[in-house]
């Protein structure tokens, strides 16, 4: 799960970075506030990649979705990419969670005798 959510926040520090150049051109707000909300939420996503493993890491990524499609009512073209990000944040969760129960169970039958069904 880890590798697939840490390459979804890796997008997202990409496009918050190209939202904040977006956000100074178009918004009223000056570029001091642009580029703190900007480089926070991309200080945010490099940390969490930090800490999806820890308890709350995953509701931490959701939180930054969230604020992600929020950003649409500075720049409207987040609302359509921060829910094709919020999709591959659920993605990266559910399919990784598959994963890693995976490798689990084939690391559970390598450590068997031979001959010997694992158990569950």
């Amino acid at each position: 799960m880890r590798t697939l959510c840490a390459s979804t926040l890796i997008g997202e520090f990409f496009v918050i970075g190209f939202a904040g150049l977006v956000a100074m051109q178009t918004s009223d707000l000056s570029a001091a506030t642009v580029w703190t909300v900007s480089g926070v939420a991309m200080v945010v996503c490099l940390l969490l990649c930090g800490v999806l493993t820890r308890p709350g890491g995953v509701h931490l990524g959701w939180a930054l979705q969230v604020a992600l499609v929020a950003s649409g009512f500075v720049v409207p073209a987040m609302f359509f990419l921060g829910a094709c990000f919020a999709g591959l944040w659920w993605a990266s969760v559910h399919f990784g969670r598959k994963v890693d129960e995976a490798k689990a169970r084939f690391a559970a039958a390598a450590a068997q005798p031979d001959g010997a069904e694992p158990a569950g």
